[in-house]
């Protein structure tokens, strides 16, 4: 998949997390979570990667029941996502539809069956370090 160059530089975002997003992401954040409600996805994790990646700000991930409920949610997703003014730059996946990405820019969603979501581990992998004990970062 080829990626467009981000309307907003990593190197002109602040270093530190700010707690908010910027309003149009917010409000694509909404229309996602929206979408994801809408067809019941399962386990829904929303990960600040800002300050992790320049490719995007937010993940999304979600849990669908089968393959076919995997695709229904990830085409509300990318539904959702127009409506709110936004074409996806990409979706991949979508025939097997163990694992659905949807890139939006900002926020890239993640649809997966439970048993795909376990074994890649995108949370575990996109938080690690995140909650650091406070012994341990005194130390660094």
């Amino acid at each position: 998949m080829v990626r467009t160059q981000r309307s907003t530089p990593a190197a002109s975002r602040s270093e530190s997390k700010p707690t908010k997003y910027p309003a149009e992401t917010a409000a694509l954040r909404n229309q996602v979570l929206h979408a994801l409600e809408d067809l019941k996805a399962k386990d829904v994790k929303e990960i600040d990667v800002r300050g992790k990646t320049s490719i995007t700000d937010l993940l999304v991930v979600a849990s669908g029941t089968s393959t076919r409920h995997v695709k229904s949610i990830a085409d509300e997703v990318v539904k959702f996502a127009k409506r709110a003014g936004v074409l996806p730059i990409g979706v991949e996946g979508e025939r097997e539809a163990e694992w659905v990405l949807v890139d939006l820019g900002d926020i890239v969603v993640h649809v997966m069956l439970p048993r795909i979501r376990e074994f890649y581990g995108l949370e575990r992998l996109w938080t690690v370090g995140d909650d650091l004990p406070a012994a341990n970062t005194a130390m660094a």
